[in-house]
């Protein structure tokens, strides 16, 4: 068992008492933004919603799934500030999450017909390809509650065309099908346009009275072929459960419609589980409390800690088996179970290591935050030996970057940080990453960022998401505009140097937000450091619905 270096007189020391403080505050903001992005539309729009004698989308989720159960929201940032010229998109106009329907998980996708009608903006789209995305490499099934106007026209540009715009969605569903992996739909309002190949594409469609399904609504018929005809008449519920024979299951209410898809869903058959997952333990609780979290690590990054200290309150029993602990020691390496499963782990070291001085030589100090190329060359052989072992891999990222400088390249690390680069990018094994603070550069792409396709990526509401810090940029880019004003023949004071530079840097630090980064998806939530035991478990849950083992081929790389 790892033993906590924390005592009980430690919680009443400065520095921990100064980080929990720090943390009760940033707690506060984000759950107020979490507030505002979850009453979508607003209080009106809701109340349009109930007169239309319809649920709002987290109202149906909250009765679809099996009760007393918890929905595990993905997503919730997406645009954030964003199309603002627009009135806005909290959540992107869609809920998206995980949730028990009949004791088994599903993927729920859910139009907010409160934001613009639940019409999709470009984020809509890529957020509904990202949660079918999680659900195609997972294997898990899918229902979506579909209430929505369509593509938003004005943007019409940016969310139709491209690979991943809207066609991506229909393109998904067949690859789903195809898989075999379970996909059910309900129309409970809108479903126009290209958007009604959705459902048509799932394996089982329902739809509710007053809904209305068509390729052209009403008045775009009339336009076009100067046929004058109802919305009923042209795709309404019994129409499409009658006449056109288009639905399968044809319900009077919201209510129905989710009592139909919960007992469709009980009739699929119990999933293969991966290899890994068939061999899950009973859980153990770890010996730490999380609450711990708060106290050791700073919100702002800018104290030391162990990683191990983080480590020791995640996994099972707080039993962690390093692998070559005393050597690169800015990476944390080993074996644990998390949730019953066993799960490899590497983990940036945010300490100070002081190693002693070899014979003839003097002493260094290790900067935590930085992977140095030895500890490179150790996660990499990591990560090979997770593989043989086909176990999930957790990235837990606080990284700074790769070491710089002389020494640093002469001992070759850009070739040591490739071979990491191409581990990483090769494990075949499910990836879960963590940000709890700096994901900056390289070191994002080292810990396994968005484009090494984790299976989950969520931040803390510590983390820092750029190519690199906001003091660095802001110097980079303020010698680039000076360099700018002495070409155009001006001389700037350095009043005017000091401003440019605030104000530089202020542009930068905001972009630093993880809610920027999660309003782009580039993680798949923000969450709090005392949920993340429980966030892991049920991903790993979920990952465990994929039982496909594959083989780890590395390729080339310089040895």
């Amino acid at each position: 068992m790892l033993s906590s270096a924390l005592k009980p007189e430690d919680r009443d020391n400065p520095t921990f008492k100064q980080n929990k403080d720090a943390w009760v505050e940033r707690i506060a903001d984000f759950r107020s933004s979490l507030e505002v992005v979850r009453r979508g539309g607003g209080r009106k729009a809701i109340e349009r919603q109930h007169a239309r004698k319809r649920l709002t989308a987290r109202e149906r989720i909250a009765r679809l799934i099996d009760p007393q159960s918890e929905f595990q929201e993905i997503l919730s940032y997406a645009g954030w500030h964003m199309y603002e010229e627009w009135g806005g998109a909290p959540g992107g106009g869609v809920v998206t999450g995980i949730g028990k329907i009949a004791g088994r998980d599903w993927m729920i996708v859910a139009n907010d017909a409160t934001v613009k009608a639940g019409a999709f903006f470009p984020i809509t789209a890529k957020k509904v390809i990202r949660a079918q995305t999680i659900a195609l490499e997972n294997r898990i099934p899918t229902v979506y509650l579909v209430d929505s106007a369509g593509v938003f026209l004005p943007l019409q540009d940016e969310v139709f065309p491209d690979q991943d715009d809207f066609g991506r969605i229909f393109y998904l569903n067949a690859r789903m099908s195809g898989l075999g992996i379970p996909q059910i739909s309900a129309i409970m309002g809108n479903c126009v346009a290209g958007g009604a190949y959705l459902p048509l594409m799932t394996d089982a469609l329902i739809m509710t009275e007053g809904s209305g399904l068509y390729l052209a609504g009403p008045a775009l018929v009339k336009a076009a072929i100067g046929q004058e005809v109802s919305s009923e008449e042209l795709g309404g519920a019994r129409m499409h459960a009658e006449i056109s024979g288009t639905v399968d299951f044809y319900e009077p209410s919201d209510e129905a419609a989710i009592e139909r898809i919960r007992a469709l869903a009980a009739l699929y058959s119990a999933p293969e589980l991966a290899p890994w997952a068939r061999e899950r333990i009973p859980p153990v609780e770890p010996a730490y409390a999380a609450e711990d979290l708060y106290g050791l690590v700073s919100p702002d990054s800018t104290r030391p800690y162990d990683v191990r200290e983080v480590i020791a309150r995640l996994v099972d029993g707080s039993e962690f088996h390093e692998f070559k602990g005393g050597y690169g020691e800015t990476l944390v390496c080993g074996y644990a179970r998390l949730g019953g499963f066993p799960v490899g782990i590497v983990a940036n070291q945010r300490t100070i290591i002081k190693k002693p001085a070899p014979p003839g030589g003097s002493g260094k100090i290790e900067v935590g935050g930085v992977i140095y190329a030895e500890a490179a060359d150790k996660a990499a052989r990591f990560i090979l030996e997770v593989n043989q072992r086909f176990i999930p891999l957790l990235f837990l990222m606080d990284v700074t970057g790769f070491m710089v400088g002389k020494e640093s390249e002469q001992q070759g690390i850009i070739r040591r940080g490739a071979k990491l680069v191409n581990a990483v990018s090769n494990s075949v094994v499910p990836k879960i990453t963590l940000i709890t603070g700096g994901s900056f550069g390289a070191g994002n792409y080292a810990m396994a960022g968005k484009a090494y396709a984790p299976r989950f990526i969520y931040a803390w509401p510590s983390a820092k998401y750029a190519v690199m810090g906001g003091a660095q940029a802001a110097k980079t880019l303020l010698e680039i505009e000076v360099a700018k004003l002495e070409r155009e023949g001006k001389t700037p004071t350095d009043q005017d140097l000091k401003e440019l530079y605030e104000r530089i840097k202020g542009r930068y630090e905001e972009t630093l937000d993880p809610r920027y980064a999660a309003a782009r998806l580039w993680v798949d939530e923000v969450i709090f450091p005392h949920e993340t035991r429980e966030r892991l478990v049920r991903s790993l849950e979920a990952c465990a619905l994929n039982p496909v083992r594959e083989q780890m081929n590395v390729g080339v790389f310089q040895v």
